[in-house]
């Protein structure tokens, strides 16, 4: 996860305005516990700006998604949403048990893509990407 500075010089380096609520969105999502749903970002940021609405919300966490300093992954039926670094993508292993994200990084998918590429000819879209299994607590238990 980037710091708040990072990201602003991200944002300000692709043209966004940096809008009270878009730098609200920012530090409420940067001192979240990772992925945050749309509906907890919503509710801290209202605790500082009681004016602001969830349609503020969803659009400017899909433009930081679409500008790639944010992320979001689908656990259960809800989206999730994290600060990334853009030039360190990653994607997710979701828990289905304890519905735990977990960071997989391009690395450890380089040779499953290679594979795809040359056997189907497929191109693995990593921007977008997440793996549901159980994760280790849970295969324990």
């Amino acid at each position: 996860m980037n710091n708040h500075a990072q990201i602003i010089d991200t944002l300000r380096q692709k043209g966004c305005r940096l809008t009270p609520q878009r730098l609200l969105v920012i530090s409420v999502v940067e001192a979240g516990s990772g992925h945050m749903g749309v509906d907890d970002i919503y509710q801290k940021a209202k605790e500082s700006y009681p004016y602001l609405d969830i349609a503020t919300v969803y659009r400017t966490l899909h433009l930081f998604k679409e500008l790639g300093v944010m992320t979001e992954v689908g656990i259960k039926d809800r989206l999730h949403f994290e600060l990334i670094d853009p030039s360190q993508r990653h994607q997710h292993m979701v828990c289905k048990r304890c519905d735990t994200a977990f960071e997989l990084t391009q690395v450890h998918l380089k040779g499953f893509r290679n594979l795809l590429a040359q056997k189907l000819g497929f191109q693995l879209d990593l921007d977008n990407f997440s793996v549901s299994g159980v994760c280790s607590q849970c295969s324990l238990g």
